[in-house]
């Protein structure tokens, strides 16, 4: 089993948190409000700790940032080096909050990319998660078939970790590519998001079939 640290204490992080504790995972959660996130250890229960952002260290091998896309570089850039050899997720979407119909990342690049250049050399990024709303995940499945969690990202030993984390949960990881194409994972997520509101329905989930 891996040892996963989980930046963010909403409710993606609680989600990943559950069905990593469940997996077998060692789970650490961290976020800017040390109280809050004793609290969500404790509800994870396992061997769940907390700790506080940029004064403890990362136990994870393996990082999830589950924190809005407009703190996640600062957070990277905060912890600089200590970063360094370990696996860094990226599921967040760079939705613009005004209008969610676009997104505020440059055309050419993506959240992923961009959370990429924050971090040192030595430390690899893979997008993965952003697919999928909070219920869905805690679900683990659509019409009784496992949900597909996209990835993406330039590391092949990174993204072989992260998929063998992905099938320790239930779920089925598909590997879209390299970071470039975590362009086109957020774009998906703004897709989802439109019909989901259009169609008034948060169940919904990207599945390949065959």
């Amino acid at each position: 089993m891996s040892s996963i640290s989980i930046i963010g204490l909403g409710t993606m992080a609680r989600i990943l948190g559950t069905r990593a504790v469940a997996a077998g995972h060692s789970v650490q959660v961290v976020g800017r409000d040390g109280t809050k996130a004793a609290a969500l250890a404790g509800e994870l229960g396992g061997n769940a700790t907390a700790g506080t952002i940029a004064s403890v260290a990362l136990t994870g091998d393996i990082v999830i940032l589950a924190v809005p896309y407009a703190s996640a570089s600062s957070i990277v850039s905060q912890y600089g080096d200590a970063l360094t050899g370990k696996v860094i997720v990226d599921i967040t979407n760079p939705f613009d909050l005004t209008t969610f119909t676009a997104l505020v990342t440059p055309d050419d690049s993506s959240a992923a990319q961009e959370i990429a250049k924050a971090a040192p050399a030595g430390a690899h990024v893979v997008k993965a998660f952003n697919t999928l709303f909070g219920g869905v995940l805690a679900s683990g499945e659509v019409e009784g078939r496992p949900l597909d969690v996209l990835i993406a990202g330039d590391d092949a030993n990174a993204k072989a970790s992260v998929s063998s984390f992905v099938e320790s949960l239930g779920l089925r990881p598909l590997d879209t590519g390299n970071l470039k194409t975590a362009h086109w994972l957020e774009g998906a997520g703004l897709l989802l998001l439109g019909q989901a509101q259009r169609q008034k329905n948060f169940s919904l989930s990207i599945k390949f079939l065959g």
